[in-house]
C-alpha cells in the first residue's frame, strides 16, 4: 500500500507543471479570444515560427538553434534558484549575480585579446562565475550571521550591481576595449563559446557551447543535491535548520555554502550571455531577464535536472515564438501573460494537488469498493456450492 501511494505521488507531482502549462495555455487563449484575436491562430504561427522554415519548408534549424541559445542560460540560472531553494532560501538576486558574470567574463576577454583559446576562454568562465558566486556571498553572510532577509537583500543588491556595471564601463573601463559609450567591443574569436561548425549546423544561429555546459551542470548538480554529504545538509537545513544544529550540522556554513553554489550558477549564465550570446557587453536599462526566468523555470520544473531542462526549452519556445504571433496579428506581450498565467498555477500548485489527491483518492476507493464486491460474490458462490 505504501508503494502504491508513494507511485501516486510522484504521478501528482509529475501533472502538476503539465496541467499548470495547460491551463496557462488555455486561459492565454481565452484572453487572446477576448480581446477580439484568434488564439488557434496564434498558438499556430508561434510553434510554426520556431520550428518550420515558412519559406523553404521543413524543419527551421536557425530558430531551433536560437532556441537552445536562450535554454543555456536559463538553466544555469534555474538550477541556481533550485539550489538555494532546496536550503529555504529565495535567491531573487539572480539577475545581478548574472550580471556579475557577464561583464566580468567580457572584461577578462576584452583585456587578452590575443591569448589562446586555452587560455583566454576557461580563465573568463571561471572570473565570471566567481563574481557571481562572490555577489551572491554577500547575502548568504548577512543572512547565516546577522538574520537578515536574504530576499531584501538580493533585490536590493540587483540594483546596486545593475548600476555598478554601468558605472564600469562608461567610466573605469579602458577606452580601447568600449566601442561606444555603453558599449564594449567585440571579444576575439579565441574568447568566444561560439563556433564554425555548430553555426553550419544551425544554419547561422548564435548556437554555442554554452548549451552543452548547461547539460553538464544539469548532472552536476542532480548529483550534488542527490548523492553528497553536502547536498544532504543543504536539502536538512531547508527542511529544518534548527534539526540540523541539532544534528551536528553547521547552518551558517551550509546557507553561505548554498548561497555561494546559486550565485556560482547564476553567474555562469551570465558568461553564457556574454561569451556564447552577445559577444560583448552593453549598459543594462533594468535587470537581466533570465534572473527572472530562471526562477520561473525552476518553479515550473519543480526545481529537478529533468524538468528545468524542460521547461526551460518551452520558456524558450515561447519567448522565440511569441515574436512570429505579431504576423497573426496579435500582440507578443500575450506570450508574457502566457508565461504569467502558467506561473501562477504553478504558485497554486497546491489547489492542483489537491484536486488530484481527491481524484486518486476517489479512484482508489472505488478499486477498493469493486474488489470487496467480488470478495463478497465469491464468498457467496462457495457458501451456496457448500
Amino acid at each position: 500500500m505504501k508503494q502504491v501511494n508513494n507511485r501516486s505521488e510522484k504521478i501528482r507531482n509529475g501533472l502538476v507543471p503539465i496541467i499548470a502549462v495547460l491551463l496557462g495555455f488555455l486561459l492565454g487563449g481565452l484572453i487572446m479570444w477576448i480581446f477580439g484575436y484568434d488564439p488557434v491562430s496564434g498558438y499556430q504561427t508561434m510553434f510554426r515560427t520556431v520550428f518550420v522554415d515558412l519559406q523553404n519548408g521543413g524543419l527551421n534549424t536557425r530558430n531551433i538553434g536560437e532556441v537552445f541559445v536562450s535554454a543555456g542560460p536559463l538553466i544555469f540560472t534555474a538550477l541556481g534558484f533550485a539550489v538555494a531553494n532546496s536550503a529555504g532560501f529565495f535567491n531573487i538576486g539572480l539577475s545581478g549575480q548574472a550580471l556579475c558574470g557577464w561583464v566580468a567574463s567580457v572584461w577578462v576577454a576584452l583585456l587578452l585579446p590575443d591569448a589562446p583559446r586555452l587560455v583566454v576562454l576557461p580563465l573568463a568562465v571561471v572570473v565570471g562565475v566567481l563574481a557571481g558566486a562572490i555577489a551572491a556571498a554577500i547575502p548568504g553572510i548577512l543572512r547565516a550571521y546577522f538574520g537578515t532577509s536574504e530576499v531584501i537583500v538580493t533585490i536590493m543588491m540587483n540594483y546596486i550591481l545593475l548600476y555598478v556595471s554601468t558605472y564600469l564601463v562608461n567610466d573605469v573601463m579602458g577606452s580601447n576595449i568600449i566601442s561606444t559609450k555603453g558599449v564594449t567591443k567585440a571579444i576575439s574569436a579565441n574568447a568566444s563559446m561560439q563556433t564554425s561548425w555548430l553555426a553550419a549546423l544551425s544554419n547561422g544561429s548564435r548556437l554555442n557551447i554554452g548549451i552543452f555546459l548547461a547539460g553538464i551542470f544539469l548532472v552536476l548538480v542532480w548529483f550534488l543535491m542527490k548523492k553528497t554529504t553536502l547536498g544532504f545538509e543543504i536539502r536538512s537545513v531547508g527542511l529544518n535548520p534548527f534539526a540540523s544544529e541539532y544534528a551536528g550540522m553547521s547552518s551558517k556554513r551550509t546557507i553561505i555554502i548554498s548561497m555561494v553554489i546559486s550565485g556560482a550558477l547564476a553567474g555562469f549564465g551570465g558568461v553564457v550571455q556574454g561569451l556564447g550570446t552577445f559577444g560583448n557587453f552593453f549598459v543594462q536599462g533594468s535587470s537581466l531577464s533570465i534572473g527572472f526566468d530562471g526562477m520561473a523555470v525552476s518553479l515550473l520544473g519543480g526545481g529537478s535536472s529533468i524538468g528545468i531542462l524542460l521547461s526551460a526549452l518551452l520558456f524558450s519556445v515561447l519567448k522565440l515564438g511569441g515574436q512570429g504571433m505579431q504576423f497573426a496579428g496579435i500582440p507578443s506581450e500575450l506570450v508574457d501573460v502566457d508565461i504569467a498565467i502558467i506561473i501562477f498555477f504553478v504558485g497554486i500548485s497546491f489547489v492542483i494537488h489537491y484536486v488530484l489527491a481527491k481524484v486518486f483518492q476517489s479512484k482508489k476507493e472505488a478499486v477498493v469498493v469493486k474488489e470487496l464486491e467480488d470478495n463478497g460474490d465469491e464468498d457467496s458462490q462457495k457458501g451456496g456450492t457448500i
